[in-house]
């Protein structure tokens, strides 16, 4: 494992909640500078496409598996919505949560309309069930989609909250989309950088944005573009749609070793399995990502459940 880094404290983090940010920053990176994140957040996102249907597990169906794997597994932080919170925190008071404070579904297509995704809460809300209730509540997080005739808005809201986030103590991790008509390649690496730069100007703890493509082949080194964009902003890949367990472990490996990325946003890819089989892939992509473990270990964990 490499060594723990020093933390930085934004200079937005006033002196009273300097000791608040550095713990949460050490407790949502265990120590090592590098998130884990497991991504909850599809059921406004995605609706049921990603719950229900072939080759998901029926037990994905219950919106209470995402937080029976989030108390199961280790991860960095679980990243949900406000009200889910709300509604199963008391049953899994020692998870460590991420609150989303936008979502939009993908019923309107980006041919209808550019994207538009604004607050569904604020972060003074956050803090108060925070302080209310005692639970971990870590972070926030916030999907801006560059390009989109709407960007204003989502950009001024992303400033806003990470200001307010900080001034509580709180980590915050910005989804960076370019979509929208204007958009004509989002996978294309040099827009994914700047995705990532615009996060480090707004500043972010961590930027999560798609794996770049190159010739509609997703190639590791890439990344490395971003990842210098991005500056002290941590960036991070999300995971995608499905994969093979392998496949994914590799392409994670790569992402941190070949791209300097500093971990990863999965949900799809570890929801939709069984309880024990989520919680053991869990545990073999935090073992790349916290331990620096190799595939083949990381595999061995997956196939033992150790």
């Amino acid at each position: 494992m490499s060594p723990a880094p020093d933390i930085r404290i934004p200079l937005d983090v006033p002196p009273e909640e300097q000791e608040r940010y550095r713990e949460n920053f050490r407790k949502i990176t265990h120590g090592t500078g590098r998130l884990m994140l497991f991504a909850g957040d599809q059921k406004i996102e995605h609706l049921n496409d990603d719950f229900f249907g072939e080759g998901i597990h029926p037990e994905d169906a219950d919106p209470e598996h995402l937080f029976r794997i989030a108390s199961r597994a280790r991860i960095g932080v679980f990243a949900t919505q406000l009200g889910m919170i709300a509604r199963y925190g008391e049953d899994y008071r020692d998870v460590p949560y991420l609150v989303k404070l936008n979502s939009k579904t993908h019923l309107v297509g980006t041919s209808q309309r550019d994207p538009l995704s604004s607050e569904l809460h604020n972060v003074g809300q956050v803090v108060d069930l925070r302080d209310r209730t005692g639970l971990s509540i870590l972070g926030v997080g916030y999907t801006v989609y560059l390009g989109s005739e709407y960007e204003p808005m989502m950009l001024y809201q992303a400033a806003q909250l990470i200001n307010h986030a900080h001034a509580n103590g709180l980590i915050t991790v910005l989804w960076m989309y370019p979509r929208g008509k204007a958009v004509k390649d989002e996978r294309d690496p040099h827009l994914v950088a700047g995705a990532a730069g615009v996060a480090a100007t707004l500043g972010s703890d961590f930027a999560k944005v798609n794996p770049p493509k190159k010739g509609g082949t997703i190639d590791a080194a890439l990344l490395k573009e971003a990842a210098a964009a991005a500056g002290r902003t941590g960036a991070v890949c999300a995971g995608g749609a499905h994969a093979s367990v392998p496949e994914f472990l590799q392409q994670l490996h790569d992402q941190i070793h070949l791209g300097g990325m500093v971990g990863n946003a999965t949900g799809r890819n570890i929801h939709q399995r069984s309880l024990d089989e989520a919680v053991r892939f869990c545990n073999a992509i935090s073992a790349i990502t916290l331990d620096d473990a190799s595939v083949d270990e990381a595999m061995k964990i997956y196939e033992g459940g150790r």
